[in-house]
C-alpha cells in the first residue's frame, strides 16, 4: 500500500471508505464552535451515510444494530446540531 496520504482514501473498499468520510463528518461538527451554517447540512449527511453504512452487504449483523442506535441518535438530537455553545449543555455531553 502506497503512504501518499493523497491516494489512500482511493485503497479503501467501499464500505471503509464511506466509514472513513462519516467519522471525518463527525470530527468536523464536533470541533465547530459557535453557529454554523452547514451544520444542519453535515448531521443529514452523518445521518445518510449512517443508513447506508447499515444497509451495506458487508456489514455485519451486530453492526448493524450499533448503526440503526446511531441514525436514530442523530435524528433525535436537534439542539446538538443546532446549539450555540452559549446556551448547550457540556460538549461531552453531546457527543455520547
Amino acid at each position: 500500500m502506497p503512504n501518499d496520504p493523497c491516494t489512500e482514501e482511493y485503497l479503501l473498499p467501499q464500505v471503509e471508505a464511506l466509514l472513513a468520510g462519516t467519522l471525518a463528518l463527525m470530527t468536523g461538527l464536533s470541533h465547530t464552535e459557535g453557529p454554523c451554517a452547514r451544520r444542519e447540512l453535515m448531521r443529514d449527511k452523518v445521518r445518510a451515510n449512517l443508513q447506508e453504512l447499515a444497509a451495506h452487504p458487508h456489514v455485519s449483523a451486530t453492526l448493524r444494530v450499533v448503526l440503526a442506535r446511531l441514525v436514530e441518535h442523530w435524528r433525535t438530537t436537534p439542539g446538538a446540531a443546532t446549539a450555540d455553545h452559549a446556551g448547550a449543555p457540556p460538549r461531552v455531553a453531546w457527543l455520547h
